[in-house]
């Protein structure tokens, strides 16, 4: 085991195999995309709304469905169960996410142009951290969404938890949560940081110096 980790901490110093540096560049396109693109998508289902209505989440605002529309009818439905209005403003909480998405862009063409076997494993370790952070502020969001309900509301319910992912009988509306364009473009270039990590991870200590590159 000492052998295998003197030989892997050596291995983080050499050079990208230059299909690797071809590999992140493309992969920073989908990142660039996603920026703004829809991250996730909300389409609440009832009797009385047989088209639905539909609720986009960006990395920076929220977007009702039906050219808009479809936000006021949302509000007006939450107000009867005293939860609170749905704002774009409130999330500006998530506008960090451009920004980082910025950074992982100039990160990951600085690790193809003149990165190690090292700054890709930290630029794997930020993209996970960044993915992780992201996804556990939305739920974090929606989770104060459905528990601080307004007692006094028309309508009594007890708290509640919007769908994160799949669908959700609430009252009676059917939620259904699933992500969007956005969220997929990420996991697209995350796959690939992570999956080049993995590579090297497996592979340089195996690999003379010479061979890796």
């Amino acid at each position: 085991m000492s052998r295998w980790l003197k030989r892997f901490y050596a291995s983080l110093a050499l050079p990208l195999a230059p299909w690797t540096r071809v590999a992140l560049v493309v992969a920073v396109i989908p990142l660039a995309l996603a920026a703004m693109a829809p991250l996730w998508t909300l389409h609440f289902a009832a009797p009385q709304y047989p088209k639905g209505l539909d609720l986009y989440v960006y990395t920076y605002t929220i977007e009702g469905g039906n050219e808009g529309n479809d936000l006021p009818e949302i509000n007006t439905l939450n107000h009867y169960v005293g939860m609170k209005k749905l704002d774009p403003a409130d999330f500006a909480e998530l506008d960090f996410i451009p920004f980082a998405i910025g950074a992982l862009f100039l990160l990951a063409l600085r690790v193809a142009a003149i990165g190690d076997v090292r700054s890709l494993i930290d630029l794997g370790v930020l993209t996970g951290y960044f993915g992780a952070f992201s996804l556990g502020r939305f739920v974090y969001m929606l989770y104060t969404y459905g528990h601080r309900l307004d007692p006094h509301a028309p309508i009594r319910m007890p708290a509640f938890m919007p769908p994160i992912l799949g669908t959700k009988e609430m009252g009676n509306f059917t939620v259904s949560s699933w992500p969007a364009e956005g969220t997929w473009l990420l996991s697209i270039f995350g796959v690939v940081v992570v999956g080049l990590v993995l590579w090297y991870f497996v592979r340089s200590p195996a690999a003379e110096p010479a061979e890796a590159a």
